[in-house]
Parts: structure tokens; sequence; C-alpha cells
């Protein structure tokens, strides 16, 4: 081990934690939930995007500085765009699945609870839709899969040691706080759902071998799409 290597070992061949990982992971989270929170404190519609737009230039720092990019943990181009569309309604099916377990379980504890006004101006309005859309496949689909899948599961599982079981940990640790990041809208209830889904889509992306993000993308922007267009038509709250 060099001088200026920050990973630490307990012993000889041991569990090594490395803290440039750590570092990584607390600095992204900590402007995930300060700029939220902030932003909360003027408008509850735009705070979640405002963090991750922000924490995606944080994360691009810390990848670029540790001398990574977003293709090293899976955002690239596709081989076959027709494949990964496939594979994509393949994910999408999962996603449902998991939401389905997570509100049988949450059924079970919680009220389902939900800040109405959050998207309340979208019904009928077109303008509103489209930005919300907008939304949908930035700050939605791509932001928080690039974010709460590929960052923090390869950052918490380097950190951890690398090892089958750092990996299992991250992928858990990370659907908490994604589970959590909804929370402050959707209550307990959308703790417990929101955090199942990101279970599912961590499982699906550490199955991909963390190479693949497209397809978590493309599943998440579905999922999404189907849930404002049903809000846009007055089909949900």
């Amino acid at each position: 081990m060099t001088n200026n290597s920050v990973s630490k070992a307990t012993d000889s061949g041991a569990l090594r934690f490395d803290w440039n990982a750590f570092f990584d992971v607390i600095i992204v989270v900590a402007v995930l939930v300060a700029v939220k929170q902030f932003f909360l404190l003027y408008t509850i519609k735009y705070a979640g995007p405002a963090s991750t737009f922000t924490a995606m230039a944080v994360a691009t720092w810390r990848l670029r500085a540790r001398g990574h990019s977003w293709g090293d943990l899976g955002f690239k181009s596709p081989e076959s765009w027709l494949r990964t569309i496939a594979i994509s309604l393949f994910v999408f099916a999962v996603v449902v699945a998991f939401g389905v377990v997570g509100s049988t379980v949450a059924d079970l504890f919680f009220e389902r609870g939900y800040v109405a006004n959050r998207f309340g101006d979208i019904e009928g309005d077109v303008v509103m839709y489209l930005v919300w859309m907008a939304l949908v496949w930035t700050h939605g689909a791509f932001f928080e899969e690039m974010l709460f899948r590929a960052f923090l599961i390869n950052r918490l599982g380097k950190f951890l040691g690398g090892s089958a079981a750092a990996t299992i940990l991250s992928v858990v640790l990370a659907a908490i706080f994604f589970g959590y990041r909804h929370a402050y809208y959707q209550g307990a209830y959308g703790f417990v759902v929101t955090g199942t889904i990101g279970l599912g889509l961590g499982i699906i992306y550490v199955w991909f071998g963390k190479s693949n993000l497209l397809p978590q993308i493309l599943a998440h922007g579905y999922m999404n799409s189907l849930g404002f267009t049903m809000r846009f038509l007055g089909l949900r709250g």
C-alpha cells in the first residue's frame, strides 16, 4: 500500500475500504439532500429535479477526478437499439412486478399518502404536461438511474471492498436512499414502494454486469411517462 493511498485494511487479507469512493458517495448524497431541502423552502414541484441536476454535475466531476466516465458505469451507446428497446420492455415488466410487491407490503403497514398539489397543475394543461415529460426523461429516467444505480452502487461497492457481499449491500443501501428521496411527498407508503422499485432496478443493473444502463433508463422513462400521462388525463392524482 502506497503512502498516498487512502484505502485502509483492518489486517492482512481483511476487508479493505476505499475512502476515496466513500468521499465521492458522501459529497453526492450531501448535494442531493441539501439542494432538495433548500429548494423545498420555495417549491415542492421542482426541488427534486434541481437536486438531481446539481448532483449530476458533482458526480461527473468526481468520476473525472478518479479517471472514470459514465461509460465505465454502463451509460454508453448500445450495439443494437432494437435489442436494447426489447430488453427495456422486459425491464419495465420486472419493475412493475417489483412495484406490485412493494405496494402489497406497504398496504400491510401504511395508508397511501400523497401530496397532490405537487403535480396538481398538470391535468388538462398541455404546456405543464410537456414540462413534466421533459423532466421525466432528464431528471427521472436518465439522472436518477445514473445517480442512484450507476454511481451509488459502483462507488458504494468499491468503498466496501468490491466483493459480492459489498455489491449486495450497495444495491440495498442505494434502494433505501432512493425510497427516502420520494418520501417527502409520498410518505412512508411511497418510501416502501419506491424503495422496492429501486431494489429491482439495482438488481437488474448488477445482473447486466453494471455495463448496460440504457434498458433501466428507458424502463424508468416508460413508467414515469405512463404515470404523468394518466395525471394529464385526470386518471390519477
